[in-house]
């Protein structure tokens, strides 16, 4: 058994020098396609069969997004499949196995989507009819159980590291936090020339009290494993508020609620961010010589929660995760964890959001240009109001 490191698109060592030119015709071919017709992708609906496809940063992580409601729920992914679905490969030859209208899936090489037809237990074949031949599956596990890779055609994928349900993304801060902290507050927040609203923050779930916190960064359990607030709070500009408060009693007649696990963030928090960040990272963190929507109290992180039982709903990745699979249109994980995070951008969009393009959790509140950069802690926020 060998360990494979080849490109994506060279996967499973089958049929290689027949399909070199091929899939050099066919990989053109999908980038004139995906120019020509970007606009329809983003803008209209899915098309159904090939709707989890490769193409630009939008669509190579999760094909594309249909603007219409979601139909109904789908039904969680089968047991003894849910260990197998996760990203397997090297760093820059990754593919990934995913469950798709009930039927688990192997995307590889950018835009072959093929199905893992099964055999027994963990072992599946590839149709004969795909572009890598009748080739066998067998998924690997330790004595743990836990899956560690995936064999096809002789060659061993390792498993890439995947998040579960309890764990929280974390990185090594550049600089120990405490220093992160003082220089950032002895820092002075950017200069802005404007005409600005007045700022009227105010809290969330004491507009609408089924709005949950898990506040992250009032605990350790955040990507610098520090706390960085005194308090758990939730603070919007009014109208941004109200608009989260309506997308709130919309996702209560589909049995949802809303968990908040960030909104208005002093500055000097996001310059922590950035300095404690790694440069290959700061793609998931504002620039704190702009400044950020959330120092403006117009960006909220959040996810869904079941009314009926209270738990957070399982989304494609994890909050502040930085991976692709922070990514909106990420295609892997689970029909059902997709289908709850296009619901949760379906709401939030329908009262004036725009979703990150990298952070399927993050929103941005249309009006956000209106208000100022702010630096106030929420002890100082609540200072005023005594």
């Amino acid at each position: 058994m060998t360990q494979n490191n080849l490109p994506a698109r060279s996967l499973f060592g089958q049929r290689q020098a027949e399909m070199t030119t091929r899939s050099i015709a066919v990989f053109a071919a999908v980038l004139l396609s995906a120019t020509l017709t970007i606009a329809q992708v983003i803008s209209g609906p899915s098309s159904g069969a090939g709707s989890i496809v490769a193409g630009s940063k939008r669509t190579l992580f999760g094909g594309q997004y249909d603007l219409r409601t979601p139909g109904a729920v789908p039904e969680a992914v089968k047991l003894e499949w849910a260990g197998l679905i996760g990203e397997y490969g090297s760093e820059m030859a990754r593919f990934y196995v995913l469950e798709d209208r009930g039927e688990l899936k192997i995307l590889a090489g950018w835009f072959d989507l093929e199905i893992l037809h099964p055999k027994a237990g963990d072992v599946f074949q590839l149709s004969s009819s795909g572009p890598h031949g009748a080739q066998s599956v067998s998924f690997q596990r330790d004595a743990a159980n836990a899956v560690t890779g995936v064999e096809i055609g002789g060659v061993l994928y390792p498993r890439r590291p995947f998040d579960a349900p309890g764990q929280f993304f974390k990185i090594t801060p550049l600089k120990p936090v405490a220093d992160l902290r003082e220089e950032a507050l002895a820092s002075k927040q950017p200069v802005e020339a404007g005409d600005f609203r007045k700022p009227e923050l105010v809290q969330l779930n004491k507009l609408d009290p089924t709005i949950k916190l898990d506040i992250r960064y009032a605990t350790d359990h955040n990507f610098l494993g520090s706390p960085l607030y005194l308090q758990a709070r939730a603070y919007m500009q009014r109208p941004a508020a109200e608009a989260v408060v309506r997308a709130s009693q919309h996702l209560h007649t589909l049995g949802y609620g809303l968990l908040i696990h960030d909104s208005y963030r002093p500055w000097y928090v996001t310059k922590m961010f950035w300095e404690g960040t790694p440069a290959d990272k700061r793609i998931f963190v504002a620039d704190p010589a702009k400044g950020s929507k959330h120092n403006r109290g117009c960006a909220v992180d959040l996810t869904l929660y079941s009314l009926k039982t209270g738990e957070a709903i399982r989304m494609t990745g994890g909050y502040d995760e930085m991976s692709e699979r922070s990514y909106p249109f990420y295609p892997g994980g689970t029909s059902s964890e997709r289908w709850h995070r296009d619901l949760l951008r379906h709401a939030m969009e329908a009262e004036g959001f725009t979703v990150n393009e990298d952070e399927w959790w993050h929103f941005d509140y249309k009006d956000w240009k209106l208000y100022p950069i702010l630096n106030l802690t929420f002890e100082q926020l609540e200072g005023q109001k005594q």
